[in-house]
């Protein structure tokens, strides 16, 4: 109890940890001054005013540095008690995405093949060998999806349907082009919002006006594209050399299936899992075919 001068009594409460009543550093005080004339407490305005908070941006090196190795420091300042809260941020998306599904693509002279793993995996656990990771968005359209099992089978239908939605409204199709750029304009926007798709799409498709095959790479950060051959998964690491070594624009559908089967071949060799053959798919200017595909077949590679 502190007696003021002016004849009033004033309390000084301490707040802050319990046992910890002697540390002054860590409590702060708060005077609460009883008039005689009145029964409320009144809240001291000189002591116990509230004084807004200075945020500091990070410094340079914070900025800077990488994502994935980088503590974002916020300091609080006040005149009273200078405190620093420190905000450590995880990055989940800002790693590369790799599975152990296969997606291959090749276009040709008039044509656009498409491949992709059997085995629906999950960890080194298959649980179907004989999936199907393709989806006809249109007539002269493919899309093959690998990721996340919820994330893909979810973007790749809800893709289709916006696709055939926009051909019965319209009375016409959209182009192989036109449909890789929604497609990644869709998965822009989901990557900037709270629920983004962990997916990696190999779109190919024939465009009959430019009369020419078409094959867009696009990966689960919005990443698009067009390239003579691609490939997603671990598959990208065993034949993109084999691709870029025997592949040209004017090969035929022989030659095409031929560099196919040289990449199913090196995958088996050098992969430890078994991915239960391709499916393969053929796009042309007459349309969206199946392929039959024997794994057994041997090609020599020169």
């Amino acid at each position: 109890m502190v007696h003021e001068p002016n004849g009033a009594k004033a309390v000084r409460y301490c707040t802050g940890l319990s046992g910890h009543s002697s540390s002054c550093s860590r409590l702060q005080a708060c005077l609460f001054t009883f008039k005689s004339s009145s029964a409320k407490p009144e809240l001291a305005q000189a002591s116990c005013v509230r004084r807004p908070r200075r945020w500091e941006l990070p410094s340079r090196e914070a900025s800077t540095s990488p994502y994935n190795h980088t503590n974002t420091v916020l300091a609080t300042t006040s005149t009273r008690s200078p405190t620093k809260v420190a905000l450590k941020h995880t990055y989940r998306h800002h790693f590369k995405f790799i599975t152990m599904e296969v997606l291959l693509g090749i276009t040709g002279k008039d044509f656009t093949l498409i491949a992709a793993s059997k085995a629906a995996m999950r960890g080194a656990t298959i649980l179907k060998a004989s999936d199907d990771k393709t989806r006809v968005l249109n007539t002269h359209t493919l899309m093959a999806f690998s990721g996340e099992a919820g994330d893909t089978v979810q973007f790749a239908e809800y893709i289709q349907a916006n696709v055939q939605l926009y051909s019965m409204r319209n009375n016409m199709e959209l182009s192989p082009a036109a449909t890789a750029n929604f497609v990644r304009g869709e998965l822009a926007s989901a990557l900037r919002s709270r629920k983004p798709y962990t997916v990696n799409l190999l779109l190919g498709g024939y465009d009959t006006i430019a009369d020419k095959p078409t094959l867009y790479w696009i990966d689960y950060l919005a990443s698009q594209a067009p390239l003579p051959y691609a490939a997603h998964g671990y598959a990208q690491y065993y034949c993109l050399s084999l691709l870029d070594k025997h592949h040209h624009p004017d090969i035929d559908y022989e030659q095409g299936m031929k560099i196919m089967r040289m990449c199913t071949e090196e995958l088996k060799r050098r992969l430890p899992i078994d991915f239960k053959g391709v499916l393969v798919k053929v796009i042309t200017k007459d349309g969206i075919k199946d392929v039959e595909y024997e794994d057994d077949v041997k090609v020599a590679i020169p």
